[in-house]
Order: C-alpha cells, then sequence, then structure tokens
C-alpha cells in the first residue's frame, strides 16, 4: 500500500503546492467540495485557484470563528468544506465553533491547521501551535492527521473527502523530507511501519519521523535495532499497533513537534496505562512556549533532533534491562 524511499532527501515542492493542487483536482471532480481561508490565500498557495473558481471558494477574512460556524453551515446543505488557517488559529480560537457547531452536531468540515509546532520558525510563539493537538483531541469525534509528506498530503487530503466527520489536518506549508514514494496510499487510524527493529520502537509524527529515521541509523551504530513507526493519525490512536510494539520490543518512544502533554505521547501513554507495562520516554516541546528561530536551532531548544531520540532510546532501553 506505501512504499518507504531509500534514502531520506528534502522535496523538490512544498507541501502548500501539493494542498493547492489537490484541492483544486476535488473541487473539479466533487461538486461538493468548497475552500475556505481566512485572508491566507497567498501563503497556502491558494490565490489562483480563489481567482479561477470564485464560487468555489470563499475569503472569509481574519474571521476564523466564523468561518467554522459558516462552513458547518454549509456542511450541513450537503457541502464538503474544507477551511484553513495557521494552526494557532485553526484550534484555540474556534474552540467553540468546532465543538458545538461541527463535531456536537455531527456535521462534515475538515480544518486546516499550517504552520504546526516550530514550523512556524520566525513568525515565533503567538503563531507557533504546540497544543493544537491536546486542543483537538478533547473533541469528541474529531479526527486528527499530520501528513508527513507530499506523497502523503496528496491521498490524506482524498481519503479525507470521502470520509465523513470533522477532521483536523496539520499541514506544513513548506518542503518537507521525502519519506514514501509516488501513488504510496495510507490508511487512516493505522500507523506506518517504515523501518524493522528489534530492541525499542519509536512513534513519531510530522517533522519527528525523519528526525526518529536519523536516530535509527545512529543506534544502529550502536548496535542497537530500533522500529520507527509513522503514527500520523494521532485520534485515533492505532491501539493494535501500540501493544504489538510494546510486546515486541518492550520499549517505546514517542517524537512529535508539538507539547510532551497531551500530544502523540500522552496518547500512546494511555494505551500502553490500560494494556501492557512497558517503558516509554517522549520526545517533544516539554511544557513550554515557542520562540522564534530557524527549524535546526528551534528541534535543539526544543530537543526534537534525532540526537535527542537517539538518547532517549537508550534511556528507555536502560529502565527495561533494569
Amino acid at each position: 500500500m506505501y512504499q518507504v524511499e531509500e534514502k531520506i532527501s528534502a522535496e523538490k515542492q512544498e507541501m502548500r503546492a501539493v494542498f493547492a493542487k489537490v484541492i483544486d483536482e476535488m473541487a473539479k471532480e466533487d461538486d461538493r467540495v468548497i475552500y475556505m481561508d481566512c485572508d491566507l490565500m497567498n501563503s497556502i498557495g491558494m490565490a489562483k485557484y480563489w481567482k479561477e473558481h470564485p464560487d468555489k471558494a470563499v475569503n472569509c477574512g481574519i474571521q476564523e470563528a466564523n468561518m467554522i460556524g459558516a462552513a458547518a453551515g454549509m456542511s450541513a446543505t450537503g457541502l464538503i468544506p474544507f477551511t484553513h488557517t495557521f494552526g494557532t488559529f485553526a484550534t484555540r480560537r474556534v474552540m467553540d465553533q468546532v465543538y458545538v457547531s461541527a463535531a456536537y452536531a455531527g456535521l462534515n468540515v475538515k480544518i486546516i491547521g499550517s504552520d504546526p509546532g516550530i514550523t512556524a520558525t520566525l513568525n515565533g510563539g503567538t503563531h507557533m501551535p504546540l497544543e493544537d493537538i491536546g486542543m483537538m483531541r478533547c473533541i469528541p469525534e474529531v479526527t486528527i492527521v499530520e501528513p508527513t509528506d507530499c506523497t502523503m498530503l496528496a491521498d490524506i487530503l482524498r481519503k479525507a473527502k470521502d470520509t465523513y466527520g470533522v477532521f483536523y489536518i496539520r499541514l506544513s506549508r513548506k518542503k518537507a523530507d521525502k519519506i514514501y514514494k509516488d501513488g504510496s496510499e495510507f490508511e487512516i487510524g493505522k500507523a506506518a511501519k517504515i523501518r524493522e527493529g528489534k530492541d525499542v520502537t519509536i512513534f513519531a509524527t510530522g517533522i519527528c519521523v525523519s528526525e526518529a529515521l536519523k536516530a535509527a541509523e545512529l543506534l544502529e551504530k550502536e548496535g542497537i535495532q530500533a522500529a520507527v513507526s509513522n503514527m500520523f493519525t494521532i485520534k485515533p490512536i492505532d491501539k493494535e499497533t501500540v501493544i504489538q510494539a510494546a510486546k515486541e520490543t518492550g520499549a517505546i518512544v514517542t517524537a512529535e513537534n508539538h507539547n510532551i502533554i497531551n500530544g502523540l505521547g500522552s496518547a500512546v501513554a494511555e494505551v500502553l496505562a490500560e494494556n501492557v507495562c512497558c517503558p516509554m520516554e517522549r520526545i517533544g516541546a516539554k511544557d513550554r512556549f515557542g520562540e522564534v528561530g530557524d527549524m535546526e536551532y528551534l528541534k535543539k531548544a526544543m530537543g526534537m533532533t534525532a540526537e535527542d531520540i537517539a538518547s532517549a532510546v537508550k534511556r528507555t532501553i536502560a529502565r527495561k534491562e533494569g
């Protein structure tokens, strides 16, 4: 169903270019698809689409709450709205509208939150959502996905369109590391196993997937075989794969571009606590705010590098053996 690239390399195109292309294709194929934005058409690459499809695109202005309310209304008429704004505004600024107008009402709204976590880089802490997964996890029946590269993004957008319900899609606008071969397909709710290993399992999402693979290579030089799984669906979490990994490797590390509180690490820890005893560690922001910086600086500042993951693996394995 999916194939992993033999070598990690930066993609040639930005994720927002693929986002715009797929939205355009879906809108042409399905008259129910409509795109909504909060004055960020240029930022997400949708300005051309807006001009070419004025009847299938709505610029709501900087009115995020109104956008979600309007999207809910459109869904109630049978349309499939895809809404976009920065991740900070797509979650904490619109919580009541997402909860009541969309999710509680049982409607079909797709929410795109761009620049998640440290990918906001120079926009700094005010625009750096390190809590968005945690907020959306608390809303019943919301599906949370974080596409890792352009190949996964194209597939996930189409699957989200064809799956009824509220989706929160974390989307980096810029170039990602290419993990999957073109044409790969994915199952929402199932982790993508991308590296085998017997000593520990690393569950990673977003930009931390490539860091986890780099960490596995570092660990291999020390005789440690680390399995890596891309947990791109944070909710519903793939309980079966988590339990199986805990039984097979006996040690778990999670890595995410998010606060370690109530994100991927918390979701995995909940599964372990209720099903199988297994030592684990969480890589991510340690209950702190974001700051201004480039990606490499922020990865180090937040403890999200391959070296940080490798160190966490060794600590977890030591606990297992102890």
